[in-house]
């Protein structure tokens, strides 16, 4: 299956003003943010991209505008409700140091999974739904692009920490240990037995190894075998490797 590279939004008004953004409208990239972004365009530029999604907000549409810019072949981004903000409800639009006097906030801390917001969604139903989408959107590019295709995904720190849960296999009630910095890449390839976390986190780095190099046909054994994880480690991408390899 394909492999999603999720992008947080640069940094935003909201981020240097301690403010619950949310899905409030109008909030945009503050100057560093676009930078950020700008950043992380340059980083895939290298990274054949065969589609790109992001969130309706505009922080997210102005972040993946500047990465899919430095595409060598034009590339239209589509928007995806399901991938926005959690909606923190009457939560929105308040500061931070005074959300973390609220109840509420010790169970979004330590038990997320029970945690729901006053007159919003609950953070179970936020990683229902991202979760899903991702996984609609790469088996739509895996059905257009192939298995070997890479994509976009441009969405929120909470949203992309579920996401990434998930495809640990971890409990939401873990999620907090994650760390999903404004502009940073974390990749996620699919397949039929389980997913692969290949980075978290990350804001530096060659990451053209992501479009795999035009090859002879492959063999029906190793596609058989593509989903199995490499005992050992395995040697690398741009590697060439055997199932039976070991460290």
């Amino acid at each position: 299956m394909p492999t999603v590279i999720l992008v947080r939004h640069g940094r935003s008004t909201a981020n240097t003003a301690g403010v619950l953004a949310g899905r409030t409208p109008g909030v945009h990239l503050d100057d560093a943010g676009v930078q950020q972004a700008v950043a992380v365009g340059e980083r895939l530029a290298g990274v054949r991209l065969a589609a790109a999604v992001t969130s309706p907000l505009e922080r997210c549409r102005e972040t993946c505008k500047e990465v899919t810019a430095r595409q060598a072949s034009p590339l239209r981004a589509s928007t995806d409700k399901q991938l926005s903000e959690c909606d923190y409800g009457e939560w929105q639009g308040r500061a931070l140091k005074d959300l973390a006097k609220e109840k509420l906030w010790k169970t979004v801390q330590a038990q997320p999974s029970a945690a729901a917001f006053p007159g919003g969604e609950s953070m179970r139903a936020m990683q229902d739904r991202a979760v899903a989408a991702i996984r609609r959107h790469d088996a739509r590019v895996a059905a257009e692009h192939g298995d070997d295709a890479v994509w976009l995904a441009v969405s929120h720190g909470d949203v992309i920490k579920s996401i990434l849960a998930d495809a640990l296999g971890t409990h939401l009630d873990l999620f907090q240990r994650i760390h999903v910095d404004p502009a940073s890449v974390s990749v996620v390839r699919y397949t039929e037995s389980r997913p692969f976390v290949l980075g978290t986190n990350t804001h530096g780095g060659d990451l053209s190894w992501l479009t795999p190099a035009k090859a002879a046909k492959k063999s029906s054994r190793r596609r058989a075998t593509s989903s199995d994880a490499m005992v050992g480690g395995g040697a690398g991408p741009g590697t060439p490797s055997t199932q039976t390899a070991t460290s």
